[in-house]
């Protein structure tokens, strides 16, 4: 074997003869065969299912038997395997060395082989990690980060170039389906990890003074002053993504204080009156729950959400005149009857949900709506025992495909700026300083309004009474009928 001499931050790693790679290019060819080889599985790993997964003692296992040596070296051989880049591991990609256990390993892709004579070049390195910094928006490991700033500085001159062709790979790899992609992420980190391998990484080609970690020794060592400095950093990174998240949320804080404030009776004048600061019910009879000509604010307010717009039924029912026009009434008959299930009495339940399933969801269902596949067997199933919330997933996708088509269809139908042309705009109402005297000595004096209105109705029956002519007759007649 010939070795190469690492440079001062790296370990010296040896290098096999081609008659070597071929032999293991050889074993892991036949691993692959569909009749005799390993056979892989799909994993999922973390949200995304991974095809052709195998667990790292299965290899061992069949090395074993394939080759009739004991499990020791097996173990042995498979790590070479991982060593030279034929093998990844899908769960600790920083340990190039075979596990006998259920972690999962996945065959590197020929076009990675070192057969193929790669040259681990700094520019394809720092395209690599400038299409991670493009897809990870910034957040890099520790290390690579490190690399990325050097690489920055040494390839100045050339860098829009390797920006260029990072982007343009980052849109071609999101054509590709996500496991497929996520596939071909892992085969591209393990390339690098086993050409640029960054500090503490557990290699069986480590050799000499400087190997980066021994594999004998304990993993609970002393932490060394890299160690904390990146430590420190990712700590630094995660309090900046704390940040981030922060101005977010403040950002959508402000967004909504924004839209709305002049919406509030207490935040802002509202017309004709403020009913808790006048006594006069004028405000709440124009925005009453159901009204002919709704007020501009009111229909103002529909716009800002689909929410608001079902939540108020004078905008459920404008809403519904669209979907008649439009003939696709069906998803909004749907949320309204899985909100009356929802809120309704449990003696009613299973004959509501009964009829809901023969409305909407069984097959040629009179107002059948569209949903997925997987959604609509989990709600179906659900009818089987129905409860309260069964509706929910289905529910929810409704109203979710509402507000990304119809709703925005609707804010551009003539329904709704007919509505808007026709909306009341009331006028200010002017209290007299005798009446906003007394109001504000009755609210010091804690009168209730309804006391007030009931001296107020006794006061004009007797000045009522005190106007009216005297009938003289009727008046001697009950003198009369009392003697």
């Amino acid at each position: 074997m010939t070795i190469r001499t690492a440079r001062p931050d790296r370990a010296e790693h040896f290098r096999p003869r081609m008659h070597c790679l071929k032999k293991l290019e050889a074993v892991v060819v036949e691993m692959q065969d569909p009749k005799c080889g390993l056979k892989g599985s799909e994993q999922k790993l973390n949200v995304t299912t991974i095809p052709h997964a195998i667990a790292g003692n299965d290899i061992v296992s069949w090395i074993a038997n394939k080759m009739k040596i004991p499990t020791e070296e097996a173990l042995v051989f498979g790590t070479m395997l991982v060593a030279y880049g034929y093998v990844y591991g899908l769960q600790n990609h920083r340990k190039l060395v075979m596990c006998n256990d259920g972690s999962l390993y996945r065959f590197q892709t020929p076009y990675f082989w070192p057969i193929q004579k790669w040259v681990a070049d700094d520019t394809d390195y720092a395209v690599y990690l400038a299409k991670r910094n493009i897809r990870k928006q910034g957040l890099l490991e520790p290390y690579e980060q490190e690399h990325y700033n050097h690489l920055h500085k040494w390839l100045n001159p050339k860098w829009d170039f390797i920006v260029t062709q990072a982007t343009e790979q980052y849109k071609a790899g999101r054509e590709r389906k996500k496991p497929d992609r996520v596939v071909f992420d892992c085969q591209e980190r393990a390339y690098w990890i086993l050409n640029r391998p960054p500090r503490w990484t557990h290699s069986a080609l480590d050799s000499g003074p400087d190997r980066l970690m021994d594999p004998n020794a304990d993993e609970t060592q002393k932490i060394t002053f890299d160690q904390y400095r990146r430590m420190n950093l990712f700590y630094q990174q995660a309090i900046m993504r704390s940040k981030v998240k922060s101005s977010v949320s403040l950002g959508a804080l402000v967004k909504y204080i924004t839209t709305y404030k002049n919406h509030d009776p207490f935040l802002a004048p509202c017309l004709p009156s403020n009913p808790w600061l006048t006594d006069n019910d004028s405000y709440w009879t124009l925005n009453m729950r159901m009204v002919d000509v709704p007020t501009k604010m009111r229909v103002e307010r529909w716009s800002f959400s689909l929410f608001e717009l079902l939540t108020d039924l004078r905008g459920r029912d404008d809403f519904k005149i669209f979907l008649k026009k439009e003939f696709s009434g069906e998803n909004l008959a749907f949320w309204e009857a899985a909100e009356e299930l929802k809120w309704g009495t449990a003696s009613s339940m299973s004959s509501k949900a009964e009829t809901i399933f023969k409305t909407f969801l069984a097959p040629g269902a009179p107002r059948w709506i569209n949903i997925d596949g997987r959604t609509m067997g989990l709600t179906v199933k659900g009818l089987e025992h129905p409860h309260r919330y069964v509706l929910e997933a289905a529910q929810t996708h409704v109203f979710l495909l509402m507000k990304k088509d119809t709703f925005f269809r609707y804010l551009k139908s003539p329904v709704y700026k007919d509505i808007q042309k026709k909306a009341i705009n009331p006028e200010v109402h002017n209290f007299s300083p005798s009446q906003l005297e007394q109001n504000a000595r009755s609210r010091s004096a804690g009168v209730h309004p309804l006391v007030l209105w009931q001296q107020e109705e006794e006061q004009k029956a007797k000045a009522a009474a005190a106007s009216a002519p005297v009938d003289v007759k009727a008046m001697m007649s009950k003198i009369d009928r009392k003697k």
